[in-house]
């Protein structure tokens, strides 16, 4: 507080004329009028000690020498002289005034005990030249503590603005992140979803009269679908208001929410592809427990998108092949398709996805995670995605270990 009232402009200029008035009142207990005149011309030049400290203790030095010059004596307005010098220590920019402030004063301190005239007797008062000197010296540090003091508080000053910059810098870098894994959340959810809604409904409309039964499978599956795609999009947005929400206790539910989708779901996502007409083979190797919750919801999202490309631009009937092999350092991702015996090359790479879409939303995911990531057509029919992730460890969660 008391740091905060020192630092305010008026508080400064209050102070300066106070010392200007002090060096006038003392000028005017003199009876001379040169002596009050010349108190006044310092008084007036230490107001603007701060703004050119350099010039002021020029001015000053003048009108101290004028004044011993008349009065062959010191006066006690003549502590402006003092004044002046520790402004130029603790405010000018340039070290060599500060030295040169300091100069000047011990220069006067000579003059003013020894003489001006080259006969006189410098030794007779060196004993007051060095008191007067030792005092100057004492005020010149003082004013060097408070200059290096003054300087280190606007060094953290700056530090901490600094710091303020680049947190809100990173809280800007984390916003932009969070709005992209949201995105491609909802980009995943969405396209696999309605890709599997699309193919059932049209393969319900194809049977509705031949076989009725075949048709409610499918309109169920749809249903079932649309009902766990509605979930996932409230558990999304459930994420995205406990990112926004000042309460802790929603922005742990969020978190909680977040942790629902695991690789507990890849058989949930295998059966719904088959549903849709594909014929799943799910391989999987390793130990797949320990798993951070980032690296789980990335192998489900590839697996997931992986599908989704298949029904989209190989049909029902395609054979679909996901191997998973999880080591001690990595999991390697294997998802290798027929194309329903379509040429590889009857569509573009970049058809794959939606627009391209999901090849960029699974690339990102893997090298986000410094993973590697490659998709592209196999030799004949049929498409291939391979994916490299590393991943860490946990201790503390359930070990699951399928062959």
């Amino acid at each position: 507080m008391l740091r905060r009232l020192l630092a305010l402009p008026w508080i400064h200029t209050a102070y300066d004329v106070a010392i200007a008035l002090f060096v006038v009142w003392t000028a005017w207990s003199y009876d001379t009028d040169e002596d009050f005149l010349i108190g006044c011309a310092m008084a007036l030049a230490v107001v603007f000690r701060r703004r050119r400290p350099m010039t002021v203790m020029c001015v000053v030095s003048a009108l101290a020498l004028v004044q011993y010059l008349v009065a062959s004596d010191l006066a006690v307005y003549d502590v402006a002289l003092f004044v002046a010098m520790v402004s130029v220590v603790t405010h000018t920019r340039t070290m060599w005034h500060a030295y040169a402030a300091g100069a000047i004063v011990l220069l006067g301190a000579v003059v003013a005990f020894g003489g001006l005239l080259p006969d006189a007797a410098v030794t007779e008062s060196l004993g007051d030249i060095i008191t007067f000197g030792g005092v100057c010296a004492a005020l010149w540090m003082t004013a060097m503590v408070l200059r290096t003091r003054r300087l280190y508080v606007a060094t953290l000053e700056d530090r901490a603005a600094t710091a303020e910059r680049e947190r809100e810098h990173l809280v800007q870098l984390a916003a932009a992140e969070e709005r992209a894994e949201i995105a491609r959340e909802l980009h995943d959810v969405v396209a696999h979803s309605l890709a599997v809604m699309i193919l059932q409904a049209d393969g319900a409309g194809y049977v509705l009269r031949s076989d009725p039964d075949r048709a409610g499978t499918a309109l169920k599956a749809i249903g079932d679908t649309g009902r766990d795609a509605l979930a996932d999009m409230h558990r999304i947005v459930r994420v995205l208001r406990g990112g926004r929400a000042s309460g802790q206790g929603e922005a742990q539910d969020a978190d909680a929410d977040r942790r629902r989708v695991s690789l507990d779901d890849l058989e949930t996502v295998a059966e719904r592809a088959r549903a849709a007409g594909l014929k799943v083979t799910l391989e999987i190797e390793g130990d797949r427990g320990g798993l951070s919750t980032a690296d789980e919801l990335t192998v489900l999202r590839v697996v997931q998108e992986s599908l989704t490309n298949v029904l989209r631009h190989a049909g029902p009937g395609a054979e679909v092949t996901i191997t998973l092999r999880f080591d001690e350092d990595v999991v390697v991702i294997g998802v290798l398709d027929d194309g329903a015996g379509k040429l590889a090359g009857s569509r573009p790479a970049s058809d794959r996805g939606t627009g391209g879409n999901g090849l960029v939303g699974m690339r990102e995911r893997v090298e986000v995670s410094g993973g590697s990531f490659t998709a592209g057509p196999r030799l004949g029919a049929g498409w291939q995605v391979d994916a490299k992730l590393p991943v860490s460890r946990q201790a503390g969660k359930p070990v699951r270990t399928t062959g």
